[in-house]
């Protein structure tokens, strides 16, 4: 993402808790700041990319938080997939800073991300959305406005609920398949271009297939989705069956040491079970 910011013209200052992960965009034209607040600082736009709501939580509001750097009129986005309920209260934080929060996860991994082409849903007023449209449109293909504020949380919630139910599927039915003496990539072909196929089963069946675990979606952060989905469902008297069975597999690789690695190897645990 940053990488095509910087692509785009954009005048652009990194931040990353890890500072080493940054030189890369330094090398590039970018500014490396050494806190949040020493990033924001001066900023028309601010964006956070996190793992969950403890590391945006620290990012925005700890010792040195952007929001220490923020002029007023600032834009922020949160493009974190992180729960509704943080975002509501990142968003209050920020009218009290004189800034306006638009919540921006994104759909699409790794590759996508470098070709930028990744889908931006968009929770926010219109006119914070339409001062943004340069910066998202330089790391997207697509732009979805789905409401006000949250409205990108849900839906990014939403859409990983049903992805990680998927690969929890997915890992235990290859492991049928690899156990009943099936021809392997028949099956798979037949699910691939059957009614189940989708281009989720099709790119991660071949991780499986391959045990291809470089990183394209970490799967601990696909088990944290999994309980953010649930906990927010609740708030709603639904309860995702699905999702808890889904993030016992993950949690079981997760406590397999897999938590690291791309979400296919959450195969890994069933079949050596």
């Amino acid at each position: 993402m940053a990488a095509n910011l910087l692509k785009a013209g954009f005048s652009l200052t990194v931040y990353n808790r890890t500072a080493a992960k940054a030189q890369d965009f330094v090398s590039r034209g970018a500014r490396l700041a050494l806190t949040p607040a020493e990033a924001a600082n001066g900023a028309s736009i601010v964006i956070g990319m996190l793992a969950d709501d403890t590391a945006s939580r620290e990012v925005w509001t700890g010792k040195d938080g952007a929001l220490e750097g923020v002029g007023r009129g600032t834009i922020l986005i949160e493009s974190s997939t992180v729960s509704p309920s943080w975002i509501c209260e990142l968003a209050g934080l920020a009218e009290q800073h004189g800034t306006v929060l638009l919540d921006a996860p994104v759909t699409g991994s790794r590759m996508q991300a470098g070709a930028g082409q990744l889908s931006f849903l968009v929770g926010g007023g219109d006119r914070a959305l339409e001062a943004a449209l340069p910066v998202l449109k330089a790391m997207s293909k697509e732009i979805v406005h789905l409401g006000p504020v949250g409205s990108g949380a849900k839906m990014k919630l939403i859409n990983n609920f049903l992805c990680g139910v998927q690969v929890a599927s997915l890992a235990e039915g290859l492991a049928w398949i690899e156990r009943s003496g099936l021809d392997r990539d028949k099956a798979l072909s037949i699910l691939r271009t059957g009614a189940p196929g989708s281009p989720l089963l099709g790119a991660i069946s071949e991780r499986m297939v391959n045990q291809n675990y470089v990183v394209n979606f970490l799967l601990k952060l696909m088990t944290k989705d999994l309980k953010y989905a649930q906990e927010e469902a609740e708030q709603y008297n639904v309860d995702l069956t699905t999702a808890r069975v889904a993030r016992n597999l993950f949690e079981a690789a997760v406590a397999k040491g897999l938590g690291d690695k791309d979400m296919a190897s959450v195969i890994e645990p069933i079949r050596a079970r």
